[in-house]
């Protein structure tokens, strides 16, 4: 009778074990004292693609193939009783599928005294495949339209704006803030494209002094200057494809005339050299600032505009598409988690809140930044919450709950707000009571308020009248 009760628990203590190992989010692989498969959960079967009976009583190297046996953390394990930690490794299936993961290996010595070594796997074969395909297969374009992240109609108009643009070889302007994903939008444009399989070259204008920018984007001929060579310029590099000028207000007003003319006549000349060369490089521009600001402060000047905003795609800012950041704070967990090997799953209904609450200055690019903290300072937490995200926005979030007191100017009803968002806020009314007393014409109302049409269609754009 205590045997068969034994007997009875002993089954129960199994069948515990076995749904256990399925239910955990890492691989479990066991081979035994003759490199046989004796435990292989769900999970491992799902990273490795394979059928348990594929694997389970077999030897491992008649399974997967790895470049050399000793590659093999499992069977380093078990002949040399060697532990690894958190070790990248590379293999194939049976169906010849890379895989890659990144394991802890251990041996361990059971009850009846022989070796058996033990592989905890987690899967990073997913984020190799990004990487070598995006990366490597499309020459440093790694961005397509499927990867802008948003269904509010602010972005998913320009998504559908920008995928026009991939039918032609037009100049595309690109009026962004920092941080909104303009070079996204680049190349995604170039990506979609049948100039997908030349170049895409992105050269940051303010990062380069005036001194070497003609230079570089020209070229220079051998005898040009003391130490010059006979090197090509950007523009030759992009032949076929698209160079991509990020903040072209920063070039000086001269190079921006030498540029205008490499556009509209499709030749480029190296810096000391006599002879122009043809050129076929479609041309994507990025400016974060109205455009038609900086033609009236110097910063552009207006004919280099008008060329390159054949196409002119305003991309809104993150205050403007709140309703993206629940979707975004998804896919900044899923990316971190692959490269931090966590499992974070979501964040609080209060982290929630604050990140509503919060005018986002820095754009798609500071949330990223926000959610990649938070995940450093977790440990085996899998929900975000308020004590994870950054001192700025936890303080933001008490002060905006605390009362004035009644004495202060603060006080008043109205939410006190910065000078630049009150005439923002004024200029809108103005536009919208003005383009309501002329029917709506754009051609009239920008005559009445003093501007040209096309400062009234950005402001339109920017204010969403």
């Amino acid at each position: 009778m205590v045997v068969n009760k034994a007997f009875e628990i002993l089954k129960d203590m199994n069948s515990l074990y076995k749904q256990l190992l399925d239910e955990i989010d890492v691989g479990i692989h066991v081979i035994n004292e003759e490199g046989k498969t004796i435990v292989y959960n769900k999970k491992m079967s799902q990273i490795e693609a394979m059928d348990r009976a594929d694997v389970l009583d077999r030897d491992i190297l008649d399974v997967f193939k790895f470049e050399n046996d000793e590659d093999s953390t499992l069977l380093d394990a078990l002949k040399n009783g060697k532990a690894t930690r958190n070790v990248k490794q590379t293999y194939y299936n049976n169906k010849g599928k890379e895989i890659a993961t990144i394991n802890n290996t251990f041996p361990i010595t059971v009850e009846s005294g022989k070796i058996w070594a033990v592989e905890i796997a987690s899967d990073v074969t997913k984020l190799e495949r990004v990487i070598k395909e995006n990366v490597l297969k499309k020459r440093n374009t790694k961005f397509t339209f499927d990867q802008i992240i948003g269904e509010s109609e602010a972005i998913t108009e320009v998504i559908d704006d920008a995928k026009r643009a991939t039918r032609t070889s037009s100049s595309v302007l690109l009026v962004g803030e920092t941080g909104t994903g303009k070079e996204l939008f680049a190349q995604s444009i170039h990506n979609g494209s049948n100039r997908s399989g030349a170049p895409f070259i992105s050269q940051n204008c303010a990062a380069i002094p005036d001194s070497l920018i003609e230079s570089l984007l020209f070229g220079t001929k051998k005898g040009a200057f003391t130490g010059a060579v006979d090197s090509p310029g950007l523009f030759e590099q992009a032949n076929g494809g698209t160079l991509l000028l990020d903040e072209i207000n920063s070039l000086n007003p001269g190079l921006q005339a030498k540029l205008l003319r490499v556009i509209q006549d499709k030749t480029v000349r190296r810096v000391g050299d006599t002879k122009d060369k043809e050129v076929d490089v479609r041309i994507i521009a990025t400016i974060n600032e109205d455009p038609i600001e900086a033609i009236a402060n110097g910063r552009l000047r207006k004919d280099l505009y008008y060329r390159l905003s054949v196409v002119s795609l305003f991309i809104p800012p993150l205050k403007e598409r709140k309703e993206d950041i629940e979707r975004l704070v998804e896919h900044f967990i899923e990316k971190y988690n692959a490269l931090f090997q966590m499992n974070v799953k979501g964040i609080a209904s209060g982290v929630r809140d604050i990140l509503y609450g919060h005018d986002w200055p820095g754009n798609v690019r500071e949330l990223e930044h926000v959610i990649e903290g938070t995940m450093n300072l977790m440990v085996d937490e899998e929900i975000i919450t308020e004590k994870h995200l950054p001192m700025r926005l936890r303080k933001k979030r008490q002060t905006s709950s605390e009362p004035q007191p009644s004495n202060h100017p603060e006080s008043e009803k109205h939410e006190s707000k910065a000078l630049k968002d009150k005439i923002e806020e004024v200029e809108k009314l103005y536009i919208q009571q003005v383009l309501s007393e002329n029917g709506q014409n754009i051609s009239r109302t920008a005559e009445v308020l003093g501007i040209s049409r096309q400062s009234l269609q950005y402001r339109l754009k920017k204010f969403g009248i």
